[in-house]
């Protein structure tokens, strides 16, 4: 962030009380975006898992068809595996098998809702975090700043007033 053009008078102009307060709203804002960013890889995550345990010991042709060399019969290998926990473990085995899937199908379906609703979320807070952009940026053209100044101010800095000029009108860290 560059410091104020110096007006005629030899003074820095000071971020005026509105444009902090503009600017530690904006900065709330972005703390609110990482939280939506942790939900969104909380949920990116979860999907994950889930397809990594829908999959896990599956063929790669798992959800798809097969052909049997010897007959030439096309079949479903998950078609296959529910005869096998029929024939084998009966219907116990079979309502397992079937537990265990919708248990996976359900935990998808909850993450991919919280994907969706934290995507919603980060949309509209993007509409807010533009419009107060604007007011900023217009704040600080009234005061004196450029507009690019204005646009590269550090809002963290002028939301908790830290913002000071040095001695060649560069902004202190």
């Amino acid at each position: 962030m560059r410091a104020p053009s110096t007006p005629a008078g030899g003074d820095k102009r000071r971020p005026p009380a509105h444009a902090r307060a503009l600017a530690a709203r904006l900065s709330a804002l972005f703390d609110t975006d990482a939280g939506i960013v942790g939900q969104l890889n909380d949920a990116q995550r979860r999907l994950r898992e889930a397809n990594d345990r829908l999959w896990s010991g599956l063929a790669p042709d798992a959800f798809g068809l097969r052909c049997d060399g010897a007959t030439h019969r096309c079949h479903s290998q998950i078609a296959q595996l529910l005869d096998t926990a029929l024939s084998v473990g009966g219907p116990e085995a079979h309502a397992a098998w079937l537990r265990a899937v919708q248990d996976i199908h359900w935990q998808v379906h909850r993450a991919f809702c919280h994907y969706q609703q934290a995507c919603e979320q980060r949309r509209q807070l993007a509409v807010e975090v533009g419009e107060l952009s604007q007011q900023l940026t217009d704040t600080l053209c009234a005061a004196g700043w450029t507009a690019q100044e204005a646009q590269a101010a550090n809002v963290h800095q002028l939301a908790t007033g830290a913002w000071r000029t040095g001695g060649h009108g560069e902004p202190l860290r």
